[in-house]
């Protein structure tokens, strides 16, 4: 697969990984209660937490080995 292919392909991929962690984020949010600490701690945690499923995809979409 050339490395067009895959770099349009990991951006599909992370569009529709990103949508889902969106959705995932605010369903889960919506269960916990109501305080400013909660919500600073889970979005931030959620804010950063985005990042380490699409290290491997990025990768892989740049032709890096392991």
């Amino acid at each position: 697969m050339g490395p067009q292919i895959r770099r349009f392909v990991a951006a599909i991929v992370a569009i529709a990984f990103l949508a889902f962690y969106v959705w995932a984020v605010v369903a889960i949010r919506d269960r916990l209660p109501a305080s400013m600490w909660i919500d600073l701690i889970f979005y931030g945690v959620a804010g950063i937490a985005w990042g380490v499923p699409l290290i491997p995809l990025l990768s892989w979409a740049e032709g890096r080995k392991k």
